[in-house]
């Protein structure tokens, strides 16, 4: 029997004393991991002082834009658009797509993403591939995938190459290594590659191209993910700075896109509006340094390119977000600038979280994805506060759908048992009943509530004080002078 907690304002769920029921792994987990990074101040440090950096220059990238509300708007109806119709927009890809000699494979979920991925490979005899920067690839989890069938992935993004060095998940959709300092880096190098441990970033740099372009030499198989899918032209867009998505799709023959269907836009002209977007909220720029459009494998005219060319749109719980309650999610463009935003993500950082997609649009997709039971404690890590919906370039109502998942968790789904909801209706009828609460005086009051709180609220705080008069003694007494 686990017990419940309280999300105070730091992020941290310390142990309450008075609910109890029974939690997921997930959710036990989430609040072991949230606690101790809670109170890591080097973590927070280190994860402020990149934030900030990132939010400085989104100040500036904004400033591209002649009238930015007007362009949010208009990006959100693009979105609402494709969303209504996206049955339709699905198969416009599939038929431009395969018109140019590409191939588009259905997967339902990522069990049949994967085994696609693995008759590919083994089609190909392919014992290594090399992988630009993907969190689709992340949430299927393809590079284990392939190491259990001794095919070798390789991660091409410095961000990721740096995580898989070091065994761990991306902490941030964008910045994958975002917790890590320079120091920090240099320290994996050294363990992972046996370099000298106190080399600079650029020294650092330079040993990774170099072992990066061995390996795009060699690799029988490019994988990216996509920013965008192309409607009326059948492309794959893929959005980088770094070059390694261009060369991870020139030197293999083969280039396998594994792309979400929510990525779809209706037209190649819709990316004057969206590249900008993209690229000032996620990193400031006023658009990112390497924008790519694959239009399926090399035609008879071209020189360059793969020989073949596969997207897999993947669905994995995609189709469940369609509900009208939260099926402006899948209106997002995964920028990230939700999670620079978010009190929470700030204190406890990516890896709290226990999913692929973390902070704020990550909580109101996850539950949806993998299961309201496992992952319903996501969408209650949240002040809800409205500053992720507030710096969203598609103004997605992010907080509302939060507590959209809250009720469903508790009404629809009925997750919440019988201790629980029987707790939540007194504190309604007790705060609804100003009456009762003041039957006792203040005395009794702060005993009882800093009792029954000493595990939770009165961990990080301290002790709670109510004055002597209530509001409604001041009221009365106002009302008579």
């Amino acid at each position: 029997m686990y017990t419940s907690h309280f999300i105070n304002n730091y992020g941290y769920c310390p142990k309450s004393s008075i609910f109890e029921y029974r939690m997921t792994e997930n959710q036990s987990v989430f609040l072991a991991k949230s606690g101790i990074k809670a109170h890591d101040l080097e973590h927070k440090r280190k994860i402020s002082f990149n934030i900030q950096k990132y939010n400085d220059a989104v100040v500036k990238g904004k400033q591209q834009f002649a009238n930015l509300d007007l362009a949010r708007r208009k990006a959100k109806n693009v979105k609402w658009k494709t969303i209504e119709n996206l049955d339709k927009y699905l198969e416009i890809f599939e038929k431009n797509f395969t018109a140019r000699g590409g191939k588009v494979i259905w997967a339902e979920d990522a069990d049949e993403a994967l085994q696609a991925v693995l008759q590919i490979c083994e089609s190909k005899n392919a014992k290594q591939v090399v992988k630009a920067k993907s969190m689709v690839t992340e949430e299927i989890h393809l590079n284990d995938f392939l190491a259990k069938h001794n095919i070798e992935s390789v991660e091409t993004d410095l961000g990721e190459y740096i995580q898989q060095l070091d065994g761990e998940a991306p902490y941030h959709i964008v910045t994958p290594a975002m917790h890590k300092s320079k120091e920090d880096v240099a320290k994996v190098f050294h363990e992972k590659l046996g370099t000298a441990p106190n080399l600079s970033p650029t020294e650092l740099t330079q040993i990774a191209r170099k072992n990066l372009r061995e390996k795009y030499i060699t690799a029988e198989i490019g994988v990216t993910g996509g920013n965008f899918l192309l409607a009326d032209v059948g492309g794959v867009c893929v959005t980088e700075n770094e070059g390694n998505a261009r060369l991870s799709t020139a030197f293999p023959k083969t280039h396998i896109a594994i792309v979400g269907i929510e990525k779809m836009l209706p037209s190649i002209n819709d990316l004057s509006l969206f590249w900008p977007l993209l690229a000032t909220y996620g990193t400031g720029q006023n658009v990112t340094v390497y924008n790519s459009i694959f239009l399926g494998p090399r035609q008879a005219n071209e020189t360059d390119g793969p020989e073949e060319m596969y997207v897999i749109l993947l669905d994995n719980g995609r189709t469940n977000l369609l509900r009208p309650e939260v099926r402006e999610s899948m209106y997002c463009i995964r920028c990230g600038s939700c999670f620079n935003a978010c009190p929470v993500y700030k204190n406890i950082g990516g890896h709290a979280y226990g999913a692929t997609y973390s902070g704020p649009i990550g909580s109101v997709i996850t539950p949806h994805l993998k299961g309201m039971e496992e992952y319903k404690h996501l969408s209650y890590a949240s002040s809800l506060c409205g500053n992720c919906t507030e710096v969203c370039p598609l103004k997605i109502n992010i907080h509302e759908m939060l507590l959209e998942n809250r009720h469903i968790a508790a009404e629809e789904e009925s997750l919440n048992d019988f201790t629980e909801n029987t707790a939540w209706k007194a504190w309604k009828i007790a705060m609804l009943n100003p009456k009762l609460m003041n039957i006792a005086n203040a005395g009794i009051k702060n005993k009882v509530v800093n009792s029954l709180f000493k595990n939770s609220w009165a961990l990080e705080r301290n002790n709670l004080n109510f004055p002597a008069k209530t509001f409604n003694d001041l009221w009365k007494e106002r009302s008579k002078q």
